[in-house]
């Protein structure tokens, strides 16, 4: 009993340790007040998204900015984007508007398109966000705008449409944890990503860095290791004001997610090794700590209670603040659940990517 007393304690003081150190930056986080105003271009890859342009666009277009324009790549779409967007641009002079055909681009992804965008967008500072989401304000401009002031790299957040199915509830505690990640590595120093659907830089980091240049071939990339090779000599801010959050929908099947997080995975080979030896350590440690706990059950009840109301407290703790910053304080109370679950989940995702790995960019419907 000693041996899993003594690995049960060894990792309840490691992710200590994490809270302590490095997720504490995020629960303690407070935005500086500013005020900053310059151009920007926005831009929007769409391929195949005329019902989710329908539905987002025009909040994007509607922002209180004085001085923006929205750049829509339509990417190889066979669907009546084209159409739509052309009714649009009638409508609004800002609205710009980039046809892209199969015999231009063949690459799984949006690299190239957002390639093109950044290439056509006439102001310096960009903004980024995706076909399949809206700016949860009409400040959504202005408030990241600012952050501009300090930083010409910015990360914001893209949450999710809160619904009753577990499935959501899943998918916004699995976001919630990611952005909880990043915000605190970049707090401390050490950005490793973002999220493309909410995502701000200049044109000249992009261009000095060669755009995507080392990691053309590889689909996904453009929100994490394009943020890795900028991060090291620019300066990057973070945005967390709900204003500044953008809203998905969530999948609405199990098999869409799964898809989803599995190629997101294939990135993370390609990351940095400190970024992999630092992720890496957390979710194991929990992973270890939980199994552990599990076998004290059966060995010491006393024990068992012990260590499970010090993690609990350590949990309860740290995310009463971050969950609230990022507008999910309804999975708070049973969040360990969900950590629970998730440790297991993604587990089992590592795995099934070792035998294969997705190939296309999106799940078949």
């Amino acid at each position: 009993m000693i041996e899993i007393l003594s690995f049960c304690l060894l990792c309840l003081i490691i992710i200590y340790c994490y809270n302590l150190i490095l997720f504490i930056k995020f629960t303690k986080y407070k935005p500086s007040k500013s005020t900053y105003s310059v151009p920007v271009s926005i831009i929007i890859c769409a391929k195949n998204e005329e019902n989710n342009l329908k539905l987002n666009l025009k909040h994007v277009l509607q922002q209180e900015y004085k001085d923006f324009e929205v750049i829509v790549v339509n990417d190889q779409s066979i669907d009546g984007s084209k159409y739509y967007l052309e009714s649009l641009q009638n409508k609004f002079d800002n609205l710009v508007v980039c046809n892209l055909d199969e015999k231009i681009n063949t690459r799984k992804g949006k690299k190239f398109a957002l390639t093109i965008g950044v290439k056509l967008a006439k102001h310096e500072n960009l903004l980024l966000i995706d076909a399949d989401c809206k700016p949860n304000s009409k400040k959504w401009v202005e408030e990241i705008v600012n952050c501009f002031k300090n930083n010409n790299v910015i990360l914001g957040y893209g949450s999710y449409e809160k619904t009753k199915t577990i499935l959501n509830r899943f998918i916004r505690y699995d976001t919630y944890l990611i952005a909880k990640q990043y915000f605190s590595f970049c707090l401390f120093g050490y950005p490793y990503m973002g999220v493309g659907r909410n995502l701000a830089y200049t044109k000249n980091v992009f261009f000095e860095n060669k755009g995507f240049a080392n990691h053309m071939h590889i689909a996904s990339g453009d929100d994490d290791l394009f943020i890795q090779e900028v991060a090291v000599n620019n300066r990057v801010g973070i945005v967390v004001n709900e204003n500044t959050h953008t809203i998905s929908q969530s999948h609405k099947k199990w098999k869409h997610w799964i898809y989803q997080k599995r190629r997101h995975l294939t990135t993370s080979r390609f990351y940095d090794l400190k970024f992999k030896i630092l992720l890496t350590i957390y979710p194991l440690t929990q992973l270890f700590f939980w199994l552990s706990l599990f076998i004290l059950f059966f060995m010491s009840v006393e024990y068992f209670l012990i260590m499970l109301l010090l993690k609990l407290l350590i949990s309860y703790t740290i995310n009463y603040s971050s969950m609230k910053k990022l507008n999910v304080s309804d999975l708070y109370l049973l969040h360990p659940m969900y950590e629970i679950l998730y440790l297991f989940i993604q587990g089992i995702f590592v795995l099934l990517n070792l035998i294969t790995q997705p190939q296309k960019w999106k799940y078949d419907k």
